[in-house]
């Protein structure tokens, strides 16, 4: 049978995890359809059919899936279950809404966040935050996956020739309603999709100290912003910066820790970046254990000093 993949967009363009997605897709069968529910959003439908192993686009447009709301999005996915053996989305906030409610109404069990496969029936999936990996079999007719897009490389966006086939979704729930969305904008790469990340956690003291001393690392690395989550429950920062297990997954090229001791939940989101820098004045913290490169000392030093050496 065919796998299905929720995309993730933004009615125009499709969204890194989605890649990310595919690609694990593609580790489990040949057949690869992706199902791009939204509103006006034959723009994205048209990037999802170009992506390199997608076989099959399925376009769900209405009102009422425009704002992704996980409710109607479910009983989509619900209604086409029975012609695919896998159904995966990535491990995003959508995909952590939506999967437990589609897993409910299929009755079967998610598994969530799978980080390898090693048979369609059988994934590995980390516990303990991320300390230990557990290998899971599942013996349900169809396989309700969340998908750690830092684990799998993604998929290229280019180079497919899908069929894009419309589906009429279910009528409106009735169950949820779109109020509002605040979005935050910056001229940053996003969090989830940087190749460079500076991180400032408790350590950094305040909000203000954010912008003055972590600010103009960033900007001179390019780099996105991120946070752990004591620096984010302080009110230093916004919650969308936080990366950790309650917060945000990466793995960028480059992850510069500042002021961050390295807690367990923390370590959990950022542990496979490819190269980890920590500044911390306690030189017993956590954060070193995982560090390839650890700089002891104070940091309100240390970053303007890199900062100035950068500038050279």
């Amino acid at each position: 049978m065919a796998i299905l993949v929720v995309a993730e967009h933004d009615n125009k363009s499709i969204k890194k995890a989605t890649l990310n997605a595919v690609a694990a897709a593609q580790k489990l069968g040949s057949e690869i359809h992706l199902i791009v529910a939204g509103h006006q959003a034959a723009q994205a439908a048209k990037a999802a059919a170009g992506i390199a192993g997608v076989t099959k686009v399925l376009h769900a447009d209405a009102p009422h899936l425009e704002a992704f709301l996980a409710e109607n999005v479910a009983a989509l996915l619900s209604g086409l279950s029975k012609s695919y053996s896998h159904i995966l989305a990535p491990a995003t906030s959508n995909g952590k809404n939506v999967m437990p409610r589609l897993a409910a109404l299929l009755d079967v069990q998610q598994i969530s966040d799978i980080c390898g496969i090693e048979a369609p029936d059988t994934f590995v999936r980390p516990i303990y935050a991320g300390n230990a990996l557990a290998t899971v079999k599942s013996k349900d007719p169809v396989k309700v996956i969340t998908v750690r897009t830092t684990a799998f490389d993604a998929a290229a966006p280019s180079g497919g020739s899908a069929q894009v086939e419309p589906v009429s979704p279910p009528a409106d729930s009735g169950l949820s309603a779109f109020v509002s969305r605040e979005l935050s904008k910056s001229e940053r790469p996003e969090l989830t999709a940087a190749k460079v990340i500076v991180s400032g956690g408790r350590g950094m003291g305040s909000g203000e100290n954010f912008t003055k001393v972590l600010e103009p690392l960033a900007d001179k690395l390019g780099a996105a912003m991120g946070a752990s989550r004591a620096a984010v429950d302080a009110g230093f920062v916004p919650n969308d910066w936080q990366v950790g297990q309650t917060g945000k997954i990466v793995a960028p090229d480059l992850y510069i820790a500042v002021g961050i001791s390295g807690a367990i939940q923390h370590l959990a989101g950022m542990k496979d970046s490819r190269v980890i820098v920590a500044i911390n004045k306690d030189e017993e913290a956590p954060i070193f254990q995982v560090a390839d490169y650890g700089i002891v000392g104070d940091l309100f030093q240390i970053v303007p000093t890199v900062v100035e050496e950068l500038k050279k």
